[in-house]
């Protein structure tokens, strides 16, 4: 079942939820991970999620992506930071980017709200086996 409210082309939404994965990663986040929803969630078809190493890379990490989405003319709709800046969101609507302090990703553990979802490759090709992924869960 695809979500029926997006009128974006999914071709074009999975293209930029891809380069976000893939900017998250260029500014040195760790087990990003991005996910197909699509059908499972009202909200989005894609959520990303990253592990950031600390405050400042964090938030450089989160502005990267407004300024990737803003340049393909898709600003993000909303973002938000929590007071003490572990856990960013960046709400593009059709893909939601998380970026967590690690302890903070393992508590709130939002992968496994969407346990069945489709892991979606991200990769560049020279990046293979750079990135540090989440084991699959059972």
């Amino acid at each position: 079942m695809a979500r029926s409210r997006s009128q974006s082309d999914p071709e074009v939404v999975q293209a930029f939820a891809i380069e976000l994965a893939r900017s998250l990663q260029d500014d040195k986040c760790s087990e990003v991970l991005l996910l197909d929803v699509r059908g499972l969630s009202q909200v989005c078809d894609y959520v990303l999620i990253g592990s950031g190493t600390s405050q400042r890379q964090m938030k450089s990490a989160a502005q990267a992506l407004e300024d990737l989405g803003k340049s393909q003319d898709n600003a993000p709709f909303r973002s938000s930071v929590d007071s003490g800046t572990t856990w960013l969101v960046v709400d593009f609507v059709d893909v939601v980017a998380h970026i967590f302090e690690p302890e903070h990703r393992l508590y709130y553990d939002i992968e496994s709200l969407w346990g069945t979802s489709r892991r979606v490759e991200w990769e560049r090709a020279d990046q293979e086996g750079h990135a540090t992924p989440r084991p699959a869960a059972d």
